[in-house]
């Protein structure tokens, strides 16, 4: 079997039947690059480290050389090819994405719907990492060593996709391919097959427009490119803790993510991709009454392919409180019913958050203790 290729013409040809595979396997646009250091996205890093902004965050921050020092996770690496797979579909038909009136199912049972941002409706990540899987399975076959990383905070994919020439920096800091915008997960192939790179200039499409900054319901983008992560929804989500209190009120009715910067982007509305979801079920809301009431396990099965600290269903009860004080609910039973058990509960951060939403909503008479639960 013909493993090493001395040519670069035998390099390009294997490369491109790698990529051609994962094509095939799902990918909307694939691409290589060499595996070094990505030194670029290292200096973005601890730049935000160091000024405050990444707040803790962990990810890809938690050890930037590891994160950007492919060769780490997958030692001899010579080359990675990294893959995009777009998220995009239209809101279901079913549910209520809006959140602020008092739902239900078939049964009556009433609900408070929350919103999910699109990336998290179903499960992107695995039928890419199947589309990757199968070129790290031909790498192997002919020898090389060759590793997936697809949400893994192993190596900053969207740098290994700017490098490969997929797209550029939008101002919002997500990489948007070139035609097509930023609705898609990204994975990548770490390997010790040497491939000739893709790399090309993608030109910055973004121009003069600033709708992302602007757009932001928290101001959150403090600069081009540049998010400062103490400000951002999509983070104050996931982070543990007191919720800041200065963005409640932004919070809406968002339980996980926030899609606000990629609505507003006209090359990621342009080029959207709509997924065929004829299989497996999609999910933009869920209720935050059922999450406030439900046992730990229920909580948790709920949140099944979300990232919830230390898998702890407190940060999303202290999410679903926030949902419920901007909810304009508080003439609802059910909603006042939720608060009360919370506001007469032993747990003092859930309570804090429970007497922000029940002032929020006008019920200071929640606030006594005699509401019978």
């Amino acid at each position: 079997m013909f493993v090493a290729f001395g040519f670069v013409d035998g390099a390009t040809s294997y490369g491109e039947e790698l990529m051609r595979l994962i094509r095939d396997a799902g990918a909307d646009r694939v691409g290589i690059t060499t595996a070094e250091p990505l030194t670029q996205a290292r200096d973005a890093i601890e730049s935000r480290i160091a000024s405050g902004m990444a707040d803790g965050m962990q990810f890809t921050f938690r050890n930037p050389e590891r994160s950007t020092t492919p060769t780490m996770s997958v030692p001899g690496a010579k080359s990675i090819i990294v893959a995009a797979r777009s998220y995009y579909q239209e809101e279901p038909t079913t549910g209520d994405s809006v959140g602020h009136a008092v739902g239900g199912d078939e049964s009556g049972v009433p609900m408070v719907s929350a919103r999910v941002a699109r990336y998290a409706w179903r499960n992107h990540y695995e039928p890419l990492r199947d589309a990757l899987r199968v070129a790290a399975i031909r790498l192997k076959r002919n020898g090389h060593r060759a590793t997936v990383f697809a949400d893994d905070n192993s190596i900053v994919d969207r740098e290994v996709a700017y490098r490969a020439g997929l797209g550029w920096y939008g101002k919002n800091a997500n990489l948007l391919l070139e035609g097509l915008g930023s609705w898609f997960v990204l994975g990548c192939v770490v390997t010790t097959a040497e491939l000739s790179p893709t790399h090309r200039d993608v030109a910055d499409g973004c121009g003069a427009c600033r709708r992302c900054i602007d757009g932001c319901p928290t101001g959150a983008i403090v600069a081009p490119g540049v998010v400062d992560a103490r400000k951002c929804l999509a983070w104050l989500i996931q982070k543990p803790g007191v919720f800041d209190p200065a963005f409640r009120d932004a919070l809406g009715t968002r339980i996980y993510g926030c899609d606000d910067c990629q609505e507003v982007c006209p090359p990621t509305r342009r080029g959207a991709i709509a997924l065929d979801v004829a299989n497996g079920a999609s999910r933009n809301v869920v209720d935050a009454l059922e999450i406030l009431t439900a046992t730990d396990a229920r909580v948790l099965e709920i949140c099944d392919e979300w990232y919830v600290a230390d898998r702890n269903p407190r940060w999303v009860r202290r999410n679903a409180l926030i949902i419920l004080g901007n909810s304009n609910l508080g003439e609802n039973e059910d909603v006042a019913l939720a608060l009360a058990r919370y506001l007469n509960g032993e747990d003092d951060l859930l309570r804090e958050h429970a007497q922000w939403a029940a002032r929020k909503l006008g019920r200071t008479d929640l606030l006594s203790g005699e509401y019978v639960t």
